[in-house]
């Protein structure tokens, strides 16, 4: 406990008399100060014991001692100390009276105690406080390391709450709750997401004082991890301000807290290594293999049916231009995804493939969820909340995602094209995600906005056009009338407002000019296809 005036009253080699508010000396001393100044105000800051002699004030004057006192309060002075026998023999009158009105406490000093002496008790007191505090810092830090290391986070979260007498909880890197102490606080803790996302926006190390929910606690939240994006973030509930030992414990738990998750991002690093070569096992065709080398890291995520899921940001050619990776949406990605996992307790195989991420995780679980639910909060929050499809594709710092069908080892190859066919159509259509099995619920007709087909179609079509254009015939819209009448000469020479011999004549010249046979399905394929393209100019 730091010095109180109660203290020094009952120090006896000080002889301190109480004069005026004896019911307040329970307030803790910050300092002793002596001063004779008329206005000592401008050099406190509060919690101070003033020593004084009255040298310079009218100490016999009522209203002068109300204003030094009122004075006094008002700055925060805890106490003041008069020294007898020095100017005065004894306290004037007024200055008791000014201090009872007030409720300062007076403390009459007799002359063989020197203000030296006070002071020397005071600075004792404070450093044995702060000795003890540090002390028991030490103690406590011993204590969590003890926790830590024998029943990790839940038992370090445990011994800090103990020490802080309050409740402490762990966040993961999506803000959800991973372990608290007490078990009580759980719900507590799960009000505070809000909080910990906004303390994850700032750049680590941060920390933010909220009030509890309902007001219930004083609560401090701090992000873990030393890099740029925080990894996690420790939340610590109290009734009170934490005192110097109960800070030492905070910090103490932050320094473990982030060791073990640097650790873990470490091993996290070693693990991806190691999915990597899984993965490539897989798409190479070889499942036994990748079970051989995959051990019980994935449980059973390479024997059940899985979806196979890559993501890029933009376009990757965009991507490289700048020399980046998109790292912040895709991390952002992978985190909401293993963050999920881990929660429901499925394995799930994460691998950053340079500027892109590819993810095999268990058909139906968590992870797929939480990844189909990112997508959506990212197309809501995109201006009006709706999709482009007006194929302008995505800008390039956004998400862009193709998600398989269900598959198995035998099939991951087939489900990495799946997905990688999904993530170009989404990138077409300006999606964020796109699975493979709504693609065959679509069209093939958006897809033919693409430059490149386009301009195949202008190639293959342009000595038509060139022939129409000198008024000789309309041989693009014969073309385009048979081909949607499936050749019959009937149906679409009526369509035209031509006899079908006419048709027939058009027809003759488009294989002519084309150097293609129209009884070749290929060729009208290719000519549907063409017109269909050239059409959505």
């Amino acid at each position: 406990m730091p010095p109180t005036l109660a203290s020094l009253v009952h120090h006896s080699a000080l002889k301190l008399t109480v004069r005026a508010g004896g019911d307040r000396l329970d307030v803790p001393v910050r300092w002793a100060h002596v001063s004779e100044l008329a206005d000592p105000v401008p050099y406190m800051e509060g919690g101070e014991l003033l020593l004084i002699t009255a040298l310079k004030l009218d100490a016999e004057n009522p209203e002068a001692m109300r204003r030094y006192v009122k004075r006094l309060v008002g700055a925060g002075v805890v106490g003041l100390g008069f020294a007898v026998g020095v100017n005065y023999e004894d306290i004037p009158e007024a200055l008791v009276h000014a201090a009872e009105e007030e409720g300062l406490p007076l403390l009459e000093v007799p002359r063989r105690t020197p203000f030296l002496a006070i002071s020397k008790a005071v600075s004792a007191a404070i450093a044995a406080d702060q000795y003890r505090a540090v002390t028991a810092g030490f103690a406590a830090q011993r204590e969590l390391t003890k926790q830590a290391l024998t029943d990790g986070p839940e038992g370090l979260l445990s011994a800090l709450a103990s020490q802080v007498d309050g409740w402490a909880a762990l966040y993961d890197a999506s803000g959800a709750v991973v372990a608290t102490a007490p078990e009580w606080a759980g719900r507590r803790a799960a009000r505070l997401t809000a909080d910990v996302q906004r303390l994850r926006e700032r750049p680590a190390p941060a920390s933010s004082v909220v009030a509890g929910p309902d007001h219930e606690d004083r609560v401090e939240l701090h992000s873990l991890g030393t890099g740029r994006r925080p990894r996690a973030a420790l939340a610590v509930g109290t009734a009170a301000t934490l005192g110097t030992a109960e800070r030492y414990a905070l910090h103490s738990a932050i320094a473990l807290l982030t060791l073990t998750t640097e650790r873990s991002r470490s091993l996290h690093a070693a693990e991806q290594r190691l999915g990597a070569a899984v993965l490539r096992m897989l798409l190479a065709g070889e499942p036994d293999h990748a079970r051989a080398v995959a051990g019980d890291l994935y449980g059973g995520l390479l024997d059940a049916p899985f979806r196979i899921i890559v993501a890029e940001t933009g376009t990757a050619a965009a991507v490289r231009e700048r020399g980046e990776t998109g790292g912040d949406a895709l991390g952002a990605l992978a985190e909401v995804m293993e963050s999920a996992a881990a929660r429901s307790g499925e394995a799930v195989l994460v691998v950053p493939e340079g500027e892109r991420l590819v993810v095999l995780a268990a058909d139906g679980g968590a992870a797929v969820t939480a990844c189909c639910d990112h997508a959506a909060t990212l197309e809501a929050a995109r201006p009006g909340g709706t999709t482009r499809e007006a194929l302008t594709g995505p800008d390039e710092d956004e998400l862009v995602v193709g998600l398989s069908a269900p598959a198995g080892p035998i099939a991951a190859s087939a489900a990495y094209k799946q997905a990688e066919q999904a993530l170009s159509v989404a990138r077409r259509r300006g999606r964020v995600l796109v699975e493979h099995e709504q693609m065959a619920a679509g069209s093939v007709l958006p897809l033919l906005a693409d430059d490149a087909v386009r301009a195949f179609a202008d190639g293959l079509l342009r000595a038509l056009h060139e022939h129409d254009a000198t008024g000789r015939g309309n041989l693009v819209a014969s073309l385009r009338a048979w081909l949607s009448r499936h050749g019959q000469w009937d149906a679409a020479a009526a369509d035209l407002g031509v006899h079908r011999h006419t048709l027939r004549y058009r027809m003759r010249r488009v294989e002519e000019i084309l150097g293609r046979s129209l009884d070749d399905p290929d060729v009208r394929m290719e000519l549907w296809l063409a017109l269909k393209a050239t059409s959505t100019d």
